[in-house]
């Protein structure tokens, strides 16, 4: 490896360990925000209507808090607003509009507006037609990794945003900050519930 290569490698990850904490901050700040008072950075209201009812959709509150309440539709718009660039919004607002469309060429009406039973077929036929996520061992992708498409990145991060929220970290998985021991070795019916990081 020559100089130029490792500080190449150096920088991308140096990169990534400064853009974790930020990407955290927009998290907890969304935490701070009043959903009655809460204005979309970068989507239009229709746009930020659709992402709601997606997170809601997707998971609704049950004896457990919902994605709402933890105000993943917040964080969303934070990230496409703080890290996307101009490209890269561009394409979001395409995709939403393109979801819409479907829904309203097969039944009349955007996202937002369709009953559960719709959603669930909606849902159900792009989780179908979506590619998926190559496998993965040990933290590597196993084969080629094929775009995975607006829905299915869009899912993949309602649900990040959802277990990396203080509200879920903290009361639903099991947590402590300050660890002890190190146990390698242990049965699995030891372990519990799942860890939050």
């Amino acid at each position: 490896m020559n100089r130029r290569d490792a500080l190449k490698k150096s920088a991308l990850a140096l990169g990534a360990a400064a853009g974790t904490p930020t990407l955290l901050s927009l998290l907890q700040a969304c935490a701070k925000q009043d959903r009655l008072s809460w204005t979309p950075l970068f989507l239009n209201e229709d746009q930020a209507g659709f992402i709601s009812s997606f997170v809601e959709f997707l998971l609704p509150k049950t004896e457990t808090p919902g994605g709402l309440d933890v105000k993943a539709d917040i964080f969303i718009d934070l990230i496409y607003a703080k890290t996307y660039d101009e490209e890269g919004q561009q394409k979001v607002i395409a995709e939403i509009e393109k979801f819409n469309s479907d829904c309203k060429s097969k039944y009349g009406k955007v996202f937002a507006e369709l009953n559960a039973e719709e959603k669930a077929s909606c849902v159900k036929e792009h989780e179908a037609k979506s590619p998926k996520y190559a496998p993965k061992v040990w933290g590597s992708t196993v084969g080629p990794q094929e775009p995975v498409g607006f829905y299915r990145g869009l899912k993949s991060m309602v649900l990040w945003a959802y277990f990396s929220s203080e509200e879920i970290g903290k009361n639903i998985l099991s947590y402590d900050p300050i660890p002890g021991d190190y146990l390698g070795c242990i049965p699995l019916s030891d372990v519990g519930n799942t860890w939050s990081l």
